[in-house]
């Protein structure tokens, strides 16, 4: 049986675009694991949501304008709401949850009618739940694409190794931080961005409803087990990658939607960190 499924993966892995799928899947999912910590401590996990829900908004105005390339509208859009959503969450009038609630669920509204009115399609509701879900275009990835990928990749793991000791400290004492010189504003901001580039990357693998889990799942599966914040990020990491693994080739093989049976994987291990975690303690 295990002879059979490796021979029938080996057979897929022949095929350059399911390797450029897995490429891309598993780049994403070490670059959302790296920050997905920073973000749990933070309590920043609201982010996620709103920027994912806000690159929907952005795909459907791409669509409209019949774009070839919709990456260089979406990722400058999604990058200006995380900087939106940071500035207007500090606001005493609006709070950051209130501020998430209008920009997400307004963009949501805005691209589904955008998509209704002006949609080419013959399949709309297919459309809509491929981007909200995941559909199989992380399967028809260009090597253009795929180098862009890494590029970004490349950026968002060296600016985590280069100011990893900026962030920890922004992470867990932002007023200690501020008080030693360090520009907390600038580096929160830094984090948005981010963010924004790993959502708008993650986009065809997990879809914008699933994104968040790809950020969260492994972080808070990690911290289950581990209590410092290298070991728990390097864990988060290790969890993250294998889950896309294991999903991505689990989806493969029996035709299920790629973003959510990533997703199970993610939830199967939290299950196991979580009982694991349980019996360390007692």
């Amino acid at each position: 049986m295990l002879v059979e499924l490796f021979a029938k993966i080996a057979w897929y892995l022949q095929y350059p675009f399911v390797r450029y799928a897995l490429i891309v899947g598993v780049l994403i999912a070490l670059c959302s694991s790296l920050l997905g910590v920073t973000l749990v401590l933070k309590r920043f996990s609201f982010i996620g949501d709103g920027l994912s829900h806000t690159a929907f908004g952005a795909i459907a105005v791409a669509s409209v304008l019949n774009l070839q390339n919709d990456m260089v509208f979406v990722l400058p859009a999604t990058i200006v709401c995380a900087v939106l959503l940071l500035r207007t969450g500090k606001n005493a009038k609006i709070k950051g949850d209130a501020a998430v609630a209008m920009i997400s669920v307004g963009a949501l509204a805005v691209g589904y009618l955008l998509m209704h009115l002006f949609s080419t399609s013959s399949n709309l509701s297919g459309d809509v739940c491929g981007t909200l879900f995941g559909s199989t275009s992380i399967l028809t990835l260009t090597r253009g694409e795929v180098w862009l990928c890494i590029v970004l990749s490349v950026l968002v793991v060296g600016f985590f190794l280069f100011f990893y000791h900026k962030i920890f400290a922004v992470t867990f004492d932002e007023d200690f931080a501020r008080a030693g010189g360090t520009n907390t504003g600038a580096y929160n901001l830094l984090i948005a961005i981010i963010i924004a580039v790993i959502i708008v990357l993650a986009m065809n693998l997990a879809g914008s409803l699933l994104i968040s889990a790809l950020v969260i799942f492994p972080a808070l599966s990690a911290m289950r087990v581990f209590k410092s914040f290298w070991s728990v990020t390097v864990c988060s990491a290790i969890v993250s990658v294998c889950c896309a693994l294991i999903g991505m080739l689990a989806a493969i093989l029996a035709g299920t939607p790629v973003g959510a049976t990533i997703v199970v994987a993610d939830i199967a291990a939290f299950a196991a960190f979580y009982l694991a975690g349980g019996m360390m303690a007692k």
